[in-house]
């Protein structure tokens, strides 16, 4: 072999060992300091600027409601998040699906070791009732203390534990 070829192999293989350290290193230093939780931006457009008539007319009807707007008596308002990091964080319920995990998407971007990137939803179903779903989580979704294992319809106050998260459906 000629000197060329040995001083390029030595090169190459020096590369793939630094290649290596830089990736040991990033997850050393994730592992150590977890992932950054960024806070989501509110949008704010021209809405505020017009009417408050005519910003309800412009919004098209919940999917998952009755087309005379009114809600089922005694039905959840909100999401409030009672226990962990994001205590005191609440979420108007308005028919949509919300994403609860580690993951930056999620509607609920839980910091909390215990939870999965995708770890759990909830959702209305047709008859207004508020479901929720485990999506195959590693550490489980317990609602009263009750390990998920199919979609469950959510009693209002019911505790739903996420690690160390506990998320209730109020009024």
């Amino acid at each position: 072999m000629s000197e060329l070829t040995l001083t390029v192999m030595r090169l190459g293989f020096l590369a793939v060992l630094w290649l290596f350290v830089i990736v040991a290193v990033q997850v050393i230093r994730s592992d150590l300091f977890g992932t950054r939780v960024t806070q989501r931006a509110v949008r704010r457009g021209d809405d505020r600027s017009r009417p408050p008539q005519q910003r309800q007319q412009d919004r098209p009807a919940p999917r998952h409601q009755p087309q005379n707007n009114r809600q089922r008596r005694g039905a959840p308002t909100k999401l409030v998040v009672a226990e962990g990091s994001l205590a005191g964080t609440t979420v108007a319920l308005q028919g949509q699906t919300i994403t609860l995990g580690r993951a930056h998407d999620s509607t609920i971007v839980l910091d909390d070791d215990y939870a999965s990137s995708r770890h759990a939803r909830i959702y209305p179903d047709r008859d207004g009732q508020w479901i929720v779903e485990d999506l195959g989580s590693t550490n489980g979704t317990y609602l009263d203390r009750n390990r998920l294992t199919t979609p469950t319809p959510v009693p209002l106050g019911a505790p739903i534990r996420i690690g160390k998260t506990v998320i209730e459906l109020r009024k």
